[in-house]
């Protein structure tokens, strides 16, 4: 049985990754002959609880999919059985994405209200990729920042120690464990243990062994002695299986008497701080990696607690930002065409007012430190401090940025991590990042509010 008839996508239905409403508004746009240039933000409207900034991270997956919109005919068929018209299929059958991206580069701090990604087309295809270009985005952000913040829970109280992601067979399907795969590495981790992340996106890749190793042995000595006579200098023994200072023991004996260098050993159970000091003080030479529950607050206290290891795996919290699973990414449309100029728009809704017009993000930075960011719209930037922190990376439907390699975008995010104040990282309590609203935007808001206000009112 092919793997589309388990429901996958595939490059002919990649274009039905949306939410039925976007297709019925195309529909109604092209009955309506109403396909007026529009620009939407896609951005954050919050902070996820305890977070003081979030790391953006998904711009190639969302370029991606914008430069290759297309329907195919699977796709077309089965809108056809959904009931859409002829003509409109039609058109689908001949789409593609003619509008400009204008993005803040992946590995970029971003904070409420500013724009991740600006999308300006007709408003048809515009419309259509809200729903990926969210799931794209928000997801590998959250993933990226929970990895920025281990990362720099091991700056500040660690030794550079390791991080590898373990954390796909936790992740919420295939796709979800790839794309964490990728954000956790350019959030600042040192690889996965997913070989289909490493083969398809680069990621390094490591790993160790099972319990079921060990078990499937009759001995833990002669499950040793079995990995180190395959793998020689290169095996990590997980020696927690039955006993974690005896298994301990048992590695350095084994590798003594076959004359192998131990490459380390993995704790996977237990008061991980305090075994970690035992097997340190048995074994001395020998690396202790450390994995099960780990997060950036266990990784602080371990180390703050005189912890010893070389490398920690988390897992779980990793793929689902545990105590943070949630952003909520919005798109919204702020700019239309209008007898042939482009009119600013906003919504007035309770709690979901936005900013109007298409947008500069100018961030200050004073003695390698960031220390503001102005919210400007965009044909007043040129009056506002800072750098204007959103790039080109779509013309006219043509990728015209030279997309970066994941170790530049992982050595982007660790520069700009390291510019934010301190306090805005802090893992407990994080102090808020200045972000101000420019004075045309204010005004502008100020203004389409007190008009909109007014058509309401029937004025």
């Amino acid at each position: 049985m092919a793997a589309t008839d388990f429901g996958y996508l595939t490059p002919e239905t990649l274009s039905l990754f949306t939410d039925r409403y976007e297709l019925t508004m195309m529909q109604g746009y092209y009955a309506q002959d109403h396909d007026p240039t529009a620009t939407f933000d896609l951005f954050f409207r919050d902070l996820p609880p305890g977070r003081g900034y979030m790391l953006a991270a998904g711009l190639e997956q969302a370029v991606h999919f914008a430069e290759t919109l297309s329907f195919g005919d699977r796709a077309l068929r089965y809108l056809e059985d959904e009931g859409f018209d002829a003509d409109f299929l039609e058109y689908l059958a001949d789409l593609s994405f003619t509008g400009d991206v204008r993005a803040l580069p992946e590995g970029t701090p971003v904070f409420p209200n500013e724009p991740l990604l600006e999308v300006t087309a007709p408003i048809s295809q515009a419309q259509l990729l809200e729903t990926v270009l969210i799931n794209q985005v928000g997801f590998q952000s959250l993933v990226a920042t929970k990895a920025a913040r281990m990362r720099d829970t091991v700056d500040r109280y660690g030794d550079d120690q390791s991080l590898v992601d373990f954390g796909s067979r936790r992740a919420h399907g295939t796709d979800a464990g790839m794309k964490a795969a990728r954000a956790a590495y350019i959030g600042g981790f040192d690889g996965t243990s997913n070989m289909a992340a490493g083969e398809a996106l680069g990621v390094p890749t490591f790993g160790t062994m099972a319990h079921s190793w060990i078990q499937s042995f009759e001995t833990e000595r002669a499950a040793f002695e079995a990995f180190l006579a395959e793998f020689g200098e290169d095996a990590i023994l997980l020696v927690d299986t039955y006993d974690t200072v005896a298994g301990a023991e048992t590695a350095r004996a084994v590798a003594d008497e076959m004359g192998v260098d131990l490459a380390g050993v993995r704790l996977d159970s237990g008061d991980l701080t305090a075994l970690s000091k035992t097997v340190d003080d048995r074994l001395g030479d020998v690396d202790v990696y450390i994995s099960s529950g780990v997060d950036e607050y266990t990784i602080r206290d371990f180390l703050t607690e005189g912890g010893v290891a070389a490398g920690f795996g988390p897992g779980t919290a990793l793929v689902t930002s545990t105590d943070a699973p949630k952003v909520e990414g919005v798109y919204k449309l702020v700019a239309v065409e209008r007898d042939g100029e482009m009119v600013p728009s906003m919504k007035l809704s309770t709690g979901k007012v936005t900013y109007p017009g298409a947008k500069s993000v100018c961030r200050v930075e004073e003695d390698g430190t960031y220390t503001s960011d102005t919210l400007e719209l965009r044909s007043a930037a040129d009056d506002v401090p800072g750098t204007d922190l959103l790039e080109t990376v779509v013309e006219d439907g043509e990728v015209v940025y030279d997309v970066p390699s994941l170790d530049d975008l992982r050595a982007r995010a660790r520069e700009n991590l390291t510019k934010l104040p301190p306090g805005v990282r802090e893992l407990d309590s994080p102090d808020d990042y200045e972000v101000r609203v420019g004075d045309a935007l204010g005004a502008e808001t100020d203004a389409l509010s007190d008009r909109l206000e007014r058509m309401v009112a029937g004025e």
